[in-house]
């Protein structure tokens, strides 16, 4: 098993070889899809990936896939939904179709709106171990509930709850809305949110969890399992972003009291 706490810099399809069979609770990772980013030259074999997740991955273990599509020839390619589909195919449940949501999405000039979003799609291996759902403040918090749905027959029926009061706080949807280019990490052309590898780490793991990374890019996932007192193992092919992402850590690791500190030592 690799050492934990630690970002490898290589081939991950080579180094999960060094994973043991049903380690690794929660990957939380953004491929280099489509092209849209040329990554310093470097490309991935998916499929073979998706089948080292599989074998990595607990019984109960998720797997987080960040992706979207590039547009080409004015079609979208559709690579995200045939990147779930294959995942299906070899074991893995589709327990939610998320949204990531981009606040502040760049501008473009085309016949098309702009595009404001990814698909995150959440894969579990059986039924997930670990389900932390984050809540938020309830709009209607102190009303009257008198919802109704419809069943299949087209009749309504009271929902569960109805003619209670409205609690303070109620789950999130599965559409998040984050801030993009706003992690102050310079060299790599594609940083995602720190916020949204927050939320999702808290919401499919534990603390002292294992947190793979195999395409960790700037670190984002790994300074985030950090911070939630998770372990991480992250891979990265580019020496390039290896350097950034151990400086980036290596930082983050200085704003922490010598307490944390020798937690992660």
């Amino acid at each position: 098993m690799l050492e934990l706490n630690k970002i490898y810099q290589g081939d991950c399809l080579e180094i999960m070889k060094d994973i043991d069979d049903n380690s690794i609770d929660l990957t939380v990772t953004s491929p280099p899809y489509d092209n849209l980013r040329t990554y310093n030259g470097y490309t991935f074999d998916f499929e073979n990936i998706a089948k080292e997740l599989f074998r990595v991955t607990k019984i109960g273990g998720v797997v987080v896939w960040i992706v979207g599509d590039a547009t080409i020839n004015g079609s979208e390619t559709g690579t995200s939904f045939k990147q779930a589909l294959y995942f299906k195919e070899i074991g893995f449940n589709l327990h939610d179709t998320m949204i990531y949501g981009k606040s502040n999405p760049m501008p473009i000039n085309a016949n098309r709106y702009e595009n404001a979003f990814e698909y995150t799609f959440v894969l579990s291996k059986g039924k997930p171990k670990s389900v932390n759902l984050i809540k938020e403040k309830s709009k209607t918090a102190g009303t009257i509930n008198r919802g109704t749905y419809y069943k299949p027959d087209g009749t309504t029926v009271k929902k569960t709850g109805s003619g209670k009061l409205v609690k303070d706080y109620k789950v999130k949807s599965n559409i998040w809305f984050y801030p993009v280019g706003n992690n102050n990490t310079k060299g790599h052309p594609a940083v995602f949110p720190e916020k949204l590898a927050e939320d999702h780490i808290i919401s499919w793991s534990n603390e002292n969890d294992i947190i793979l990374d195999p395409m960790c890019g700037s670190g984002t996932t790994c300074k985030m399992a950090l911070k939630n007192n998770r372990n991480y193992i992250g891979i990265e092919i580019s020496p390039e972003y290896v350097d950034i992402a151990n400086k980036r850590i290596e930082k983050f690791k200085k704003q922490l009291t010598f307490k944390e500190v020798l937690k992660w030592n």
